[in-house]
Order: C-alpha cells, then sequence, then structure tokens
C-alpha cells in the first residue's frame, strides 16, 4: 500500500514509518526538512514542504492508497494554527486527488470522548493541562468528520516510549474509562497501520489506551 505519512520525524511517527516500511507499505515521508529522516531505505519517499503548500501536498498525495496525521503541536500553552490550516489543506488536496482513506491521531479527551474520562481526571486533563491541544484537536476532527473522505480518528491517552504490547483496549461505543489511560507510541502506530486496510471503524473515532 501507498501510504502518506504527516508528522513522519515526531516520536510517533517515526514508529509509524519505521513499521509501515517492514510491512512492506510504500511509504511518502512528508517533512519540513531533508536532513530531519534518514532516507535510505528504497521503499521510502521523502517530500519537503510545509503541510500548508498545496503544491507540495499535491505531489505528495496524489497516487497514493492512504494518508495518516500525527501532527502534534509543541506547546501545551499556545494553539497550533499551522497545523489546524495544515489538517484543512491536508483534507483538501485528498478529495481533490480522490484519495480517500484517511487515519488521524487525536487524543482521548477530545469530542465527546470527554465525557468518558472520570473526575477529577478529566477537570484537570481537558479543562486545564490539555486545553490547548484539545481545542485544536476538536477543531480538526471536526474538519475531517465534515468531509468526503473515509477517516478515522484515533484518540489514544497518554503516550508512552514503551515497546508493543498485547491486550490493547480500544473501541468507538461510549464507555468509562479506567486505569491510567496510558498506552506506548509503538502500539499507537501499529494500530493505525492495521487499520488501513480495517472497515471497522470507517468514519467513526476510536479510544485507544492498554
Amino acid at each position: 500500500m501507498k501510504v502518506v505519512i504527516f508528522g513522519a520525524t515526531g516520536k510517533t511517527g517515526s514508529h509509524l514509518v519505521s513499521q509501515a516500511l517492514k510491512q512492506g507499505h510504500h511509504v511518502t515521508a512528508y517533512v519540513r526538512t531533508l536532513s530531519s529522516i534518514n532516507n535510505e531505505h528504497p521503499h521510502l519517499k521523502i517530500v519537503v514542504g510545509n503541510v500548508v503548500d498545496l503544491p507540495k501536498l499535491k505531489e505528495a498525495i496524489t497516487g497514493a492508497d492512504a494518508c495518516i496525521s500525527v501532527l502534534g503541536g509543541n506547546s501545551l500553552r499556545h494553539p497550533s494554527p499551522d497545523i489546524v490550516d495544515g489538517i484543512n489543506c491536508i483534507v483538501h488536496v485528498m478529495e481533490q486527488a480522490n484519495v480517500l482513506r484517511f487515519i488521524y491521531m487525536s487524543s482521548i479527551g477530545a469530542g465527546e470522548s470527554r465525557d468518558y474520562l472520570p473526575q477529577p481526571l478529566r477537570f484537570m486533563l481537558t479543562d486545564i493541562v490539555l486545553r490547548v491541544p484539545l481545542a485544536d484537536h476538536n477543531t480538526n476532527e471536526k474538519r475531517i468528520m465534515d468531509s468526503k473522505l473515509r477517516w478515522t480518528i484515533i484518540r489514544p491517552g497518554g503516550l508512552t516510549n514503551k515497546g508493543i504490547t498485547a491486550n490493547l483496549k480500544f473501541g468507538s461505543e461510549k464507555t468509562a474509562l479506567k486505569g491510567s489511560v496510558r498506552i506506548s507510541r509503538a502500539n499507537v502506530a501499529a494500530f493505525i497501520l492495521y487499520q488501513l486496510n480495517r472497515e471497522e471503524f470507517v468514519n467513526k473515532a476510536v479510544w485507544l489506551y492498554e
């Protein structure tokens, strides 16, 4: 499968790239600078550009089978309007290029999943600690949900640097989340790639944790 990955050089994106290549996918990594990623793999293509650069996005997306975004801001206090604008541009170009499969990594606490968290964790995370990034995710989720794409929104719990494990907890139904609600970036990447050819969560938002 030909897959475009946005956020390929981030902590989750690096897992996505390496796992996708090991699975035999042809990966296009969309990056800001060429020096930020090793491009020696024969199935890895690099496209350098800004996420609001429509010609570069068209170059990366045209002919792909699916796109994955694990883009995220670098601040808990400041919004990321460039990423919000970028998701809007990515969706627009995907629709124009008729590349319809899109998987977007959001976060538990976004959308209706806010109500799945117990108090006082719900208040601490969604109203204080993650208030700004969740606002960006909410904007991006709405844009994606209103699109013509065959989307899946992944809402993982708190991200860790542990390895891949079994027995993940996930679903799209209303639930009451319990425990620490954490998950490794490696597990998130593996779950995202597993969804590429599956229909179970098309046009659904999925909570995910260990």
